[in-house]
């Protein structure tokens, strides 16, 4: 449809009359406020017009170094660890961490692989012989593993954690014993003659089968070899830690099994063992003292009569504890075997990895598919593997997800008029968008930024998606340029209209996850910044290249070319795109609103000066009645506003020729004009908007107070896997987690023996704390400590009554006697060392059960190295570690009578079982009691801590929701100042963030009702749905407030020229997040997917019916009001000749066309003040007043002429 033409479109002969009207005042107080709009807006058209004049120099330059920065991905490091992924930076936790790896190292004492049993029917006991037969079966399959790497073959016996072996001055004893000794493997087959079997040590003497577990008794062998070698010490060893007959004294599961020993209880009777009642109370290893399984670690799902006696449960557990690489690299290093390798922690890690996965794999498949019993397995390697699969970038996704979004912006963007699509563009634009994230993350990888599963599962997509949205809000804009728009100003028009908006966004997001990044949690605290900088890269990329593209676009257009095959020229290269009629003469003009039809003859030529294409139309007119329009014409003016930002037409639609189907015409701003504002606007509709969005708060309200915190492993493992499985039976039975309680330096361990008891007896009357058996002695290496020395005073004083020791000799009483000996003459002075006068009148333990501080690590010493069992028993990790000190009992040099004392005590740990924490309130409260207790020994000078996973992974939850509330509140405060600022209007920006607050208050509503638990992640997403949620709003505020007339005619506006760009940044966020939906991880599909697409559809809501809704009731006054004077006439160019005449010129000149056309004219009446003119759709009205020369105040233009484009 062809339009009259604009100031830049006329002959030079033309000059326009002198208006008797003021066109626009400022209103009230605003100048200033314009002014710096103005000036900002004249700083974006000078940098637009500057880019399409340099277009290929920019592209090139903005690809090279986006390209450039992309490589930094090649230094991507993607963080696995969990301590380093969840632990708070610089909390109390992240310090007692450091701590303990100051003390200990990086290395665990031991990594766990278990297995656990249930039955395939819910329900069902599996105390039965059957059930423990397959047990047996499969842990046997499994401790039976062997992997071959570096040439050499690893078994069970080589890689796995021994406790306490205890060095024998006899070699081949000791060699013996390294042989035998054997694994930790918790099991509930250690409570049968069948928990040997899983042990694969051996050992040979002449004269004697091969030696193992399942034939060994210890006493028996020590009474054979006695007469060869003395073994004395080593008896009293046995003794004290209660090995008895070892295995070969337990009833056999099977008493039909040809190997049962004849020392088996039920051997002689042959009938099977009560299940239940050898489990009750649990089993024990080797060492019945320091080795007890308790019930808890065995069994789940257990059923007690009203006794307290066993009798079912649903689960059995064995662990098998496997050396940590560290401990594997040092017990191997220098040995023969590993001599010719390379051997270093490196390759014990690969080993120990290998034989775990064929740990898992193995153990899975021991039982046949029939079987009535289940097996779960897991292994720490198993564990790492799910967190490196969850790190890994799919590509699959990745590139589906893009090309999705390359044909819906191609798509969208396409048009039946070759001049008007912009499909290139919108493919270009994706990416350029794909450049710039790859770009942003690069330079994450550069600054030294870890990547982690947030990084790789969801910023992609994430960032596409919002970076999208600008490619499609500056490509509108450029396509609606105002009526006579030179040509090489087109690109700074755009970015002086688009440029705020885009920079309000941008800015906001990048707010967002800045303050987002005050969640203590390193891997949200990453994911933070990268979204943030991605961000920023996106928004560079958008302001600086894609207006390079699209100002190549606009030369394919002006050219005439196809849309993508711009090789190609345009069908529609011989239309016309401009007519100019004539004057009107003294013909007469009926005043109000008519339409004009006229078919003409029309003549074209191309004016060199103006680059325009000008016709001349002979005319054959006649009336027809008007289009309607639902709002009136007058709802939507083009005139007045002061913006400069939003135009109202549709300037390439008025410059086609040819008309297309109606239903190729619709698009959405037609649906926004003439069907979603005439609704919405209504005041009904507007208190039924009120209304039900009231009631979406109400509820999302109450659903806030259904959020619970937590965030298991199940969450993260993805369903239907037999880890899942695992987790889940687990979580369900074996909810038990190791912690210990930690004693620092920096108080007298000597002096504080008291307030160390005290700690470890509040420490155990904890909830959530297991509490050893009745029988058995506390697991503290404190108590152990302090009974030892009990026990070897009370073996002195035997030896002392019976006249064995004396005051001038040890040699004829007992290893234990002579022991005490040696402490009891020690005085802790450098010049008097001795004191033999002692002996009789200390004790090494009083009568309040103290040591006494002169003797506490010199004893210290004595018992590190004389009780190796209870020294492993007890998990006392003693840092410094106490000097080695060998007791002979025929030494009777001075030498051997001097002990070395330890040295003060940094570090050392009490171990304790949690139990029942299933929920993270139950988590929470465990570590409140814990950290009192540490409170109130602090109060007494015990400097202690807790340690372990649930103080690691849970104490956040302390403070999750107050960090929570204040990053939020703070970047509520920051949106306001950033809009503000730039939008210059408070008034205005208190609107925006009632609606962010709303959104965000409604978004963790639905997360109660969807079942969606609040951690740290969905933290990030709550903090990060303020900087999102800016995306919906502000490009309606925006326009609402630089449009002119009533409210409702100002939220009209903004509706009309903001619906499709909003709608379509909606659409590209959800396609971004799309392939989220397609996560092997159910975690990334509810944490991300749902909570990410329930935001944006909150956001598009808010943004496109509330907010116009608020608006049109609470929104501020213009800035700007158009004033005109009472004249009755509609000001046009005057005629250059006199009148106006229809018809070609007496001659035309080379270079004129001959086409037909068909025009509509749309003609009005002047408003009254407050009302303003606007054309239909098709049919422009044109009026200096319009171009752009008029359509601001002359003080507030800072846009200078542009030079043409080169």
């Amino acid at each position: 449809m062809a339009r009259p033409p604009s100031l830049g479109e006329l002959p030079p002969s033309y000059s326009p009359p002198a208006r008797t009207s003021a066109p626009q005042t400022l209103a009230g107080s605003l100048k200033a406020p314009l002014w710096l709009r103005a000036y900002f807006q004249g700083l974006l058209f000078s940098l637009g017009c500057g880019i399409q004049r340099h277009c290929g120099k920019v592209l090139f330059l903005g690809l090279l170094a986006f390209g450039a920065l992309a490589l930094g991905l090649r230094v991507a490091i993607i963080e696995t660890d969990l301590e380093q992924l969840w632990v708070e930076v610089g909390s109390r936790v992240s310090q007692e961490l450091h701590y303990t790896k100051e003390k200990l190292g990086e290395e665990a004492a031991y990594t766990s692989q278990m297995l656990i049993q249930t039955a395939r029917q819910e329900g069902e006991s599996v105390l039965t012989p059957e059930a423990l037969g397959l047990h047996l079966q499969a842990a046997l399959t499994a401790s039976k593993v062997q992997v071959s790497l570096y040439g050499k073959s690893w078994d069970l016996n080589k890689i796995c954690y021994k406790s306490g072996v205890p060095v024998i001055e006899n070699g081949m004893i000791e060699r013996m014993i390294e042989k035998l000794f054997p694994c930790v493997i918790l099991t509930p087959l250690d409570c049968f003659w069948e928990g040997a079997k899983l042990q694969g040590g051996s050992a040979y003497l002449p004269g004697h089968p091969d030696i193992q577990w399942t034939n060994l008794d210890p006493k028996q062998l020590l009474e054979e070899l006695g007469p060869f070698a003395s073994l004395e010490s080593f008896r009293e060893l046995l003794d004290k830690a209660q090995v008895g007959q070892a295995y070969v004294g337990r009833p056999c599961l099977h008493p039909d099994d040809l190997h049962c020993p004849p020392s088996a209880p039920n051997y002689h009777s042959r009938q099977a063992p009560n299940v239940a009642q050898e489990l009750s109370g649990g089993c024990h290893g080797f060492s019945h003292k320091f080795m007890r399984w308790q019930e808890e670690l065995l069994l789940g799902g257990m059923t007690r009569d009203p006794r307290g006696q066993l009798l079912r449960a649903e689960a059995l557990q064995s662990t098998f504890l496997l050396m940590s690489p560290r401990q594997l690299y040092e017990h191997f290093r220098g040995d023969y075997q590993t001599h010719d390798i390379g051997w270093g922690e490196e390759q014990a890690s690969t080993v120990l990895q290998a034989w775990q996965r064929r740990f898992v794999q193995l153990a899975q498949e021991a039982l046949p598919e029939n079987a009535t019993q289940q097996i779960h397995a897991f292994s720490s390697t198993t564990l790492d593997d799910i967190l490196h699969a969850f790190s890994e970038v799919s590509a699959a996704r990745v590139v589906g997800g893009y090309l999705l979004m390359l044909a819906y912006a191609c798509v969208t963007m396409l048009r039946w008029d070759c001049a008007q699509s912009q499909g290139a563009v919108g493919l270009a634009g994706v990416l350029l968008v794909a450049l710039a994230v790859a770009s942003g993350l690069g330079l994450c990888a550069l600054l030294g930024l870890a990547f982690n599963a947030a990084t790789t599962q969801v910023l992609p997509f994430l960032a596409l998606g919002i970076g999208v949205d600008d490619i499609f809000l500056l490509a509108h804009a450029f396509t609606e340029a105002p009526p006579g728009t030179p040509l090489q100003e087109r690109m700074g028009e755009c970015l002086q209209r688009m440029g705020t908006s885009v920079t309000l966004t941008s800015v906001n997001n990048m707010v967002a996850f800045f303050m987002a990044a005050l969640i203590p949690i390193p891997a949200l605290r990453a994911f933070s910044l990268q979204a943030a900088i991605v961000v920023g890269c996106n928004f560079a990329a958008v302001m600086l290249v894609f207006p390079a593209i699209l100002s190549m676009d606009l030369h394919r257009r002006h050219c005439q070319r196809l849309d993508v095959l711009c090789c190609f020229p345009s069908p529609c290269s011989a239309r016309v795109i401009q007519i100019l009629p004539e004057d009107l003469g003294d013909r007469t003009v009926p005043v109000g609103i008519a339409h004009l039809t006229a078919t003409v003859q029309a003549f074209t030529h191309c004016d060199a000066s103006s680059q325009h294409v000008v016709t001349i139309l002979p005319p054959q007119t006649h009336l027809a009645p008007p289009h309607s329009d639902p709002l009136d014409s007058q709802l939507f003016s083009p005139g007045g506003s002061t913006r400069d930002l939003l135009d109202q037409e549709e300037g390439t639609r008025q410059k086609a020729a040819c008309r297309s189907l109606p239903c190729a015409r619709w698009n959405l701003a037609h649906f926004a004009r003439y069907q979603f504002s005439p609704l919405l606007l209504q005041s009904h509709t507007k208190a039924l908007v009120l209304l039900l969005f009231g009631a979406l708060l109400g509820l999302s309200l109450y659903g806030a107070t259904l959020v619970q915190d937590g965030l298991a492993l199940t969450d993260v493992v993805p369903r239907g896997t037999k880890e899942h499985a695992f987790l889940s039976a687990q979580l369900r039975y074996f909810s038990l987690y190791e912690v210990a309680l930690v004693t620092q330096g920096g108080f007298d361990y000597t002096h504080s023996q008291r307030a160390l008891f005290d700690l470890h007896q509040h420490f155990s009357s904890l909830k959530a704390v297991l509490p050893p058996p009745a029988t058995q002695v506390p697991r503290t290496w404190l108590h152990y400590y302090r009974n030892w020395l009990q026990g070897i005073q009370a073996a002195f004083d035997q030896d002392w009554a019976s006249g064995r020791i004396t005051r001038h000799s040890y040699r004829n009483g007992s290893e234990d006697g002579a022991l005490a000996y040696k402490l009891l003459i020690q005085t802790g002075d450098a010049q008097e060392p001795l004191d033999f006068s002692q002996l009789t009148t200390r004790k090494l333990v009083d009568e309040e059960g103290l040591i006494p501080p002169e003797l506490f690590y010199m004893g210290l010493t004595v018992w590190v190295s004389s009780d190796p069992l209870g020294l492993a028993a007890s998990q006392a990790n003693f840092y410094p570690p106490p000097p080695e000190w060998l007791h002979d009992k025929y030494d009777t040099t001075g030498e051997n009578f001097r002990i070395p004392a330890a040295q003060p005590l940094e570090f050392a740990q009490f171990p304790f079982l949690l139990r029942g924490l299933q929920k993270t309130a139950d988590f929470v409260e465990a570590i409140e009691g814990a950290r009192a207790a540490c409170a109130e020994a602090g109060r007494a000078g015990v400097r202690a801590y807790p340690s372990g996973s649930p103080f690691l992974f849970w104490e956040q939850y302390l403070g999750l929701r107050r960090c929570f509330l204040l990053a939020v509140c703070i970047l509520l405060v920051c949106t306001f100042l950033v809009c503000a600022l730039l939008l210059l209007n408070p008034w205005v920006a208190g609107l925006i963030v009632l609606v962010l607050a709303m959104m965000t208050v409604e978004l963790f509503g639905i997360m109660g009702f969807l079942g969606i638990k609040l951690s740290a992640i969905p933290v990030v997403i709550l903090v990060a749905s303020v900087g999102i949620g800016v995306e919906f709003t502000v490009h309606v505020a925006l326009s609402f407030l630089t449009a002119q007339g009533s409210q409702n005619l100002r939220a009209a506006q903004a509706l009309e020229h903001t619906f499709a760009p909003v709608t379509d940044g909606a659409v590209s966020t959800l396609l971004g997040l799309l392939m989220l939906a397609g996560s092997n991880f159910d975690f990334i599909v509810r944490y991300f997917f749902i909570v990410l697409t329930v935001l944006t559809l909150l956001g598009l809501l808010h943004g496109l019916v509330l907010l116009p809704v608020l608006l049109s009731i609470l929104g501020p006054p213009p800035e700007v009001v158009q004033m005109y004077k009472e004249s009755p006439e509609v000001l046009s160019p005057p005629a250059p000749q006199g009148g106006l005449r229809w018809g070609a010129p007496p001659t035309l000149t080379q270079g004129f066309a001959r086409v037909t056309t068909s025009m509509t004219v749309a003609l009005h009446a002047p408003p009254l003040p407050g009302a303003y003119i606007h054309p239909t759709s098709e049919d422009p009205a044109w009026s200096p007043a319009a171009t752009p020369a008029a359509s601001a105040p002359d003080n507030l233009s800072s846009r200078g002429p542009c030079a043409a484009t080169g």
